[in-house]
């Protein structure tokens, strides 16, 4: 029984270090080193494989990443399942991330940065945390830990996710009913939303025109939600102060793409959140367990809903 790991080969190389430690009953492979694929039977990757007939006696895929919409999920057979990576790293550097994005905005380090090429010393008005309402749109593993660690922060925090949640200190919206409300609202934006057919382009212009005017945009779910030409528009009109984007289409972005170069937007190369091995292993080793004994794993996507 072989596990074949399909991503970047330097964590790679840490996850067979751990996989010969912790479960030294599976044959753990790198790829393109897949030796007999007829022995392979759970696969994890980032990014999708053609072929996957290749392996005939495959049981499931798992995402290495916390997002799936990289697959298409119609080339996946049907009996192979497809689990998303739900591990602490995951949740935890993306808690970083959206904190240090979110105080950027509040306390105009974007801003500094423009005054310091210009060699300009001129202080901003400082104002609290609690001051600042931040909505986070979409409320799942991700963007409720995130909301909560801002709350934690002293932020006014808000979130809006399609179906209704419960989150301590967190004032919550649901449904296309609550959207304009929500919006309304929130001073800093925070799109942590799966990528669906739904939700893709939802960062356009009809959105930023129901933010409160001089809003800013955080950027970490993936980069279809966002259309570019909307944002570079908002931005120049003032109806958006600033953005922090670390999530495009493409990655990366080609050189001449104006959001390199404008003085409002702060880019990041899709560093938000990261798969952390010693983590990831045991969430990965514990579906296989779960796998063996017939259980439901944590992750498994729904395809109806696409993730």
């Amino acid at each position: 029984m072989s596990f074949v790991y399909n991503a970047d080969p330097e964590r790679g190389r840490e996850w067979q270090r751990l996989f010969a430690q912790r479960a030294p009953d599976i044959d753990f492979r790198l790829w393109p080193d897949i030796g007999s694929a007829e022995e392979v039977r759970y696969l994890g990757t980032w990014a999708p494989m053609e072929d996957l007939a290749r392996f005939p006696n495959l049981e499931v895929i798992f995402s290495l990443g916390a997002g799936v919409d990289q697959f298409d999920l119609g080339s996946i057979p049907d009996h192979v399942p497809l689990v998303r990576m739900r591990e602490p790293g995951i949740v935890t550097t993306m808690q970083e991330y959206v904190a240090m994005a979110v105080l950027a905005l509040h306390r105009n380090l974007i801003d500094y940065i423009g005054q310091q090429r210009e060699a300009t010393w001129r202080a901003l008005r400082v104002r609290p945390a609690s001051q600042c309402r931040v909505g986070i749109l979409g409320l799942g593993q991700l963007g409720s830990a995130v909301a909560q660690h801002l709350t934690g922060l002293g932020f006014a925090c808000q979130g809006w996710g399609r179906t209704r949640r419960q989150l301590e200190g967190v004032a919550c919206f649901a449904g296309d009913d609550e959207l304009a409300s929500f919006l309304a609202s929130s001073q800093v934006l925070v799109c942590l939303l799966p990528l669906t057919a739904e939700t893709r382009g939802i960062l356009n212009a009809k959105l930023f025109a129901q933010l409160p005017r001089g809003a800013s945009l955080i950027n970490v779910g993936r980069g279809p939600h966002l259309v570019a030409a909307d944002l570079l528009a908002a931005l120049d009109s003032g109806q958006l102060s600033a953005a922090v984007l670390d999530v495009f289409d493409p990655e990366p972005p080609p050189v001449d793409h104006p959001l390199w170069h404008h003085p409002s937007v702060l880019i990041t190369p899709h560093v938000a959140s990261m798969t952390q091995p010693e983590s990831a292993i045991e969430r990965v080793l514990d579906n296989i367990a779960r796998h063996r004994a017939g259980q439901e794993m944590i992750g498994t996507v729904d395809r109806r809903r696409g993730y």
